[in-house]
């Protein structure tokens, strides 16, 4: 088992603010988004994660190459101050959702087909029981 890291991002996508959760576990890149309406205080984000990250559907899983290196800690805070001024998601985490956002509209497609099957069907006997009691012979 490798390590996994998480990393969480909270930008102004109009006209709500968004959290993208990324989970980088064995080299696979999952993604998570959350709308949060309002801009969340620190205190905020940090609840909702401890209630609600278990509940969060991340996205099918993106390769991703991940370099082990040590880092200076001055460069690592630069870093740092360097994506908090950043906006946006990576090209990665945007592709996950992407996915992620695919597989939803598909997975809905097939239940609305069901569902529209289904009632042509119970429409089909509705009428069918109609016409039977229609011509009983009376």
């Amino acid at each position: 088992m490798g390590r996994v890291s998480d990393k969480l991002t909270v930008y102004f996508d109009e006209p709500f603010w968004v959290g993208v959760f990324e989970r980088l576990e064995d080299q696979k890149l999952y993604v998570a988004k959350v709308t949060f309406g309002a801009e969340p205080k620190d205190y905020e984000v940090y609840e909702f994660i401890l209630k609600h990250y278990y509940n969060l559907k991340f996205s099918p899983a993106v390769e991703s190459a991940v370099k082990e290196l040590k880092v200076n800690p001055k460069r690592m805070q630069r870093a740092v101050k360097k994506q908090l001024q950043d906006t946006g998601i990576g090209t990665k985490a945007q592709q996950a959702l992407k996915l992620q956002q695919e597989q939803c509209r598909q997975e809905r497609k097939v239940k609305s087909r069901e569902q529209k099957l289904a009632e042509a069907k119970h429409m089909f006997e509705l009428k069918q029981q109609k016409k039977k009691e229609k011509h009983r012979g009376r």
